[in-house]
């Protein structure tokens, strides 16, 4: 638990403005305060602006995360449109096995109009997964942007680095340090900071004088967007699961959007990236596709669909990283032995799912001194530090103790 929960907080930041920051920062706003952003290079610049944006309501059902699941599925379903967002929309989800041949005509009666037009290649067994009752998409970034929009007054997003976390001698945050564009070292004046930077949370180990160790993984993966052919009128609205493909090395994840593009994630070939080099900022301001990985998605794609190996033109290749920890469950609490620290980070491949309820249970556990819509006690973020090592005391700045420990 932090040392006293900040009520009424002046002077708010939030590190990282990613689908997560900027929705802890949102939640806030709504409740009439004022929230700075510090983003090392543009909102929703790494996996917010590059992910494929589903979302499944029941897919959490009977394990730790149900909650997240089921609050951020409902709060999307209400605040895209009263945000205006026009790439939200429920879908369909089909589960799909590579295969040799086009499908046989009994499928295509057993799955009627659930089996999209572009779906015309070789095929195996297809399967329903979701019928789009509790299945959904959204282009994250473009929920990025509408949050902000919504908060102009409220929330300011400043362009830096952070470098550290300066408390006071009772561990109270007093200042957020950070670079800037020019290398020049520079300070937000905080009560309050929330850590939500993504893979690279893990920073704030060194911020808070040993108090938690946040182990992270991540995870970089490549992933394409196809232009909606000219050929056709209509992109249908299902989303595809596919099959480990061993002739490509491939588990295809394909979402249709409803601007026409195709987003295909699950190409296979990842790097995994260590706790230590996200420290030092890996592939934060680039983060490229790797060649050979976007070569086998479009052969493997290509094989599912005749229209698209006739008539496909891609529109971007790009690959960003998702933050896992070693039990693939979420750091979302306060820093312990400390006031008005708290940390929003490793959600794994559903942070862009999960997004508006963890900003309402941070919000909620900031100003509330508890969260009400999820229970947060499992995502302890101190659940990997010693307990010896927990809420250690002692002056701090830009990461460096400048003081005595008592």
């Amino acid at each position: 638990m932090s040392l006293a929960a900040s009520k009424s907080p002046k002077n708010i930041v939030v590190v990282g403005g990613g689908i997560q920051g900027t929705s802890v920062a949102f939640a806030l706003a709504e409740r009439d305060f004022k929230v700075t952003v510090l983003e090392a290079v543009r909102p929703a610049s790494a996996a917010s602006g590059k992910g494929g944006g589903f979302m499944a309501r029941s897919w959490g059902d009977g394990g730790p995360t149900e909650g997240l699941h089921h609050v951020a599925f409902d709060l999307y379903e209400t605040l895209a449109p009263s945000l205006g967002c026009t790439s939200y929309r429920k879908l369909p989800v089909l589960s799909v096995s590579p295969g040799k041949s086009p499908l046989d005509l009994a499928t295509k009666k057993r799955h009627g109009e659930m089996l999209p037009s572009w779906l015309d290649g070789n095929l195996g067994r297809v399967s329903v997964m979701g019928s789009g009752d509790d299945t959904a998409q959204i282009t994250p970034s473009e929920f990025v942007e509408k949050m902000l929009e919504k908060h102009a007054g409220r929330i300011h997003v400043v362009k830096g680095t952070c470098t550290g976390v300066t408390c006071t001698e009772q561990n109270q945050v007093s200042s957020v340090e950070y670079s800037d564009e020019n290398s020049k070292a520079c300070s937000l004046i905080a009560d309050t900071v929330i850590v939500s930077a993504g893979p690279w949370s893990c920073a704030a180990e060194d911020w808070f004088d040993g108090a938690l160790k946040l182990p992270m993984e991540g995870v970089k993966s490549t992933s394409i967007v196809w232009k909606k052919p000219e050929s056709i009128e209509t992109v249908d609205a299902t989303a595809l699961f596919c099959g480990e493909d061993s002739r490509f090395g491939t588990h295809l994840e394909v979402y249709p959007r409803p601007n026409g593009e195709i987003y295909i994630c699950g190409i296979g070939g990842s790097d995994y990236i260590s706790t230590e080099e996200l420290k030092q900022g890996a592939f934060r301001n680039e983060c490229n596709a790797k060649d050979a990985r976007v070569k086998a998605a479009v052969a493997s794609f290509q094989e599912m669909s005749s229209t698209y190996r006739q008539n496909g033109e891609l529109e971007k290749q790009q690959a960003c990283m998702r933050p896992c920890p070693p039990d693939a469950m979420p750091y979302m609490g306060a820093v312990p032995g400390y006031s008005g620290a708290y940390i929003n980070a490793g959600h794994n491949c559903w942070g862009i799912a999960w997004a508006p309820a963890c900003g309402q249970a941070m919000a909620e556990l900031i100003l509330d001194g508890q969260s009400k819509c999820v229970d947060l006690s499992l995502f302890d973020p101190a659940r990997f530090t010693p307990a010896a090592q927990r809420g250690e005391r002692g002056r701090k700045r830009q990461g460096t103790s400048v003081g005595e420990q008592w």
